[in-house]
C-alpha cells in the first residue's frame, strides 16, 4: 500500500520507525521484491504497511508487515522472509 505524505505522518506519530523516502536508489529494487509500497525501518527490519479494515467512522486503517529482518551475521543487511503482521494496527484517517 502507498500512503500519501499525510498519511506517512500520522503514522509515524503511531509507529517506531523511519520511512524510507520515495526517492531513495533502494525503492525501485524494493518495489521489484515486495511490491508497491510505502517501506518504513524499524528496530526489527523492514515494514510495509497493508490496509486493514475500514474503522465504522469511515477512516481508514492499516497494519504493520514486516518483510524483513536484519541479518544476525550483518547488521546492516536485511534477510525477506514471509510476511509476519506486527500487533500493530494505525489510524491513517480519512481516505480523502
Amino acid at each position: 500500500m502507498k500512503l500519501t505524505s499525510a498519511q506517512v505522518e500520522r503514522t509515524l506519530t503511531q509507529f517506531q520507525g523511519e520511512a524510507i523516502p520515495e526517492n531513495h536508489p533502494v525503492v525501485p529494487q524494493l518495489n521489484r521484491l515486495f511490491g508497491e509500497h510505502t517501506f518504513f525501518l524499524d528496530s526489527n527490519g523492514l515494514n510495509i504497511v497493508e490496509q486493514a479494515e475500514s474503522a465504522p467512522d469511515g477512516g481508514q486503517s492499516a497494519t504493520i508487515v514486516n518483510v524483513a529482518n536484519w541479518s544476525d551475521a550483518d547488521p546492516n543487511k536485511l534477510e525477506p522472509h514471509e510476511p509476519e503482521p506486527a500487533d500493530v494496527v494505525v489510524a491513517l484517517g480519512s481516505p480523502r
